[in-house]
Order: structure tokens, then C-alpha cells, then sequence
């Protein structure tokens, strides 16, 4: 979990090197492009890969790696250092392929590891659905951390996730976040945990 945290951060440094010329050019060719990869699989299938370790700004990597830390550790606890990277790439790839299937005639780069984190965290829901996740809500105007069940905190992001992929669907969403990214990744995690997680020894 630590060397991917690393790996997007090294890339992400990188990228601020680019200038915004250069930046473009290395988005558009690392970065997965729907109508590239539904004309020419063979040349853009690494980007599957590729696309989910950059990111398109301060907020969007810092977002995603803290969701990372917070929550890959204890799913690779459960999976194993070997097993938890390929669940990991593998949650990617299927997140990057669902949001490229509902928008083939998009030419826009697809980047961003939230994709492969989205499928994380639907692994979490499964493996640890008591746990407690420790969360900032606001009462009354006053910021409070609240400690709220795993099935609760998941449950409801993945719902807000549906909305706004259903807003996409429709021409209501107007940003530039790959809603089904996030729920393709997130369904694919819950439903391939059990075929990488480790039995417990009790």
C-alpha cells in the first residue's frame, strides 16, 4: 500500500515538472482514452493501466491517497503484499474498461487511481463491514468527528456515486469525474475479494 501511495506520489512530481504543453501530451498519451481503446485496443491497452497512477491536480491525488491510506492497509492485511497488488491493478482495469464502455466516443483522457481505490474500498465493505470509520460531520454548524459503521460511510458513498453517474448519464453532471469508474471498480472489489483475501486462521 505504501509503495503505491509512493508511486502516485512520484508520478504526480513529475507531472509538475511538465510544462502545460508537455503536460498535455503526457496525459493524452499515458492517460485512457475511451475512443482510442474502442478503435485501437492493442496500442492503448496499457493505458488501462498507466492512466490510473496520474492524476490531474493537487486535490485529486491528495483526495485519493488519503482514501488510500486509510483504507488499503487493512485490506492488504487480509490479502497479502502479492495478491493485494494484482487485486489492486486488477480493480483498476476493470473500473477503467466499465467507464470506458459508457463513453466510447469520448476522446477525453480517463486518469486517476480513485477507479482502483473505489474497488478498495468495496473489498473494506466486505471484509470489515462492523469496523468503525472515523468521520468528520457537521451538527449545527460545528465540525464533529463522529465514529460511523463501515456499511453506513461505504453505503452511502457508493449511493452519492450512482446519483452523480446517473446525472452523468443524463447531461445533468457538468464535472469531469468518472462517476462509473468509481462504481465498476467498486462492484468489481466486492464481488473479487474473496478470491484473493486469505482465509482466517481461528
Amino acid at each position: 500500500n505504501w509503495m503505491l501511495i509512493i508511486l502516485n506520489g512520484m508520478v504526480f512530481y513529475y507531472e509538475l515538472k511538465l510544462g502545460e504543453e508537455g503536460l498535455f501530451r503526457f496525459i493524452h498519451t499515458w492517460g485512457l482514452v475511451p475512443f482510442q481503446l474502442a478503435s485501437t485496443p492493442a496500442e492503448t491497452w496499457l493505458t488501462l493501466i498507466t492512466s490510473m497512477f496520474l492524476h490531474g491536480g493537487w486535490f485529486h491525488i491528495l483526495s485519493n491517497m488519503w482514501m488510500l491510506f486509510i483504507f488499503g492497509d487493512n485490506v492488504e492485511s487480509r490479502m497479502g503484499s502479492g495478491r493485494y497488488l494484482i487485486f489492486y491493478l486488477s480493480c483498476g482495469i476493470a473500473a477503467a474498461l466499465f467507464q470506458a464502455y459508457l463513453s466510447m466516443a469520448s476522446t477525453t483522457p480517463v486518469i486517476g487511481a480513485s477507479g482502483a481505490i473505489a474497488g478498495i474500498l468495496g473489498a473494506y465493505l466486505i471484509l470489515f463491514p462492523r469496523s468503525r470509520i472515523a468521520s468528520l460531520v457537521p451538527i449545527l454548524f460545528i465540525f464533529t468527528i463522529i465514529e460511523i459503521p463501515a456499511v453506513i460511510f461505504l453505503g452511502f458513498w457508493f449511493v452519492s456515486q450512482l446519483f452523480s453517474g446517473w446525472q452523468s448519464l443524463h447531461g445533468a453532471d457538468m464535472s469531469s469525474v468518472a462517476w462509473w469508474a468509481h462504481i465498476g471498480g467498486f462492484v468489481f472489489g466486492m464481488l473479487a475479494v474473496h478470491l484473493f483475501a486469505r482465509r482466517r486462521s481461528y
